[in-house]
């Protein structure tokens, strides 16, 4: 599954940590392909809306394939050794 992560991390495709509304999964397509959140999901709906039953799996696929954005937390080295 990382390798999955790392993928969809190396081609942009990942959910914001900022702009959610529920996972992320749109706002983070969004910003792969230039698009402002609230248009990219419209344009999700939309989509979608001609696909019937495709949202039940698309968007939960989604959010379990692309991986959530890093933080400067996540991107800090590991502490090792004990506390002073």
């Amino acid at each position: 599954m990382n390798s999955i992560h790392e993928n969809f991390e190396n081609q942009g495709l990942v959910r914001p940590r900022e702009g959610r509304l529920l996972a992320g999964v749109v706002a983070g397509l969004g910003r792969r392909f230039g698009i402002d959140p609230w248009p990219a999901r419209l344009l999700f709906v939309l989509v979608l809306l001609l696909i019937p039953g495709s949202q039940i799996l698309i968007y939960p696929i989604l959010w379990i394939l692309m991986p959530a954005e890093k933080t400067a937390n996540n991107l800090a080295a590991p502490v090792t050794g004990t506390p002073a």
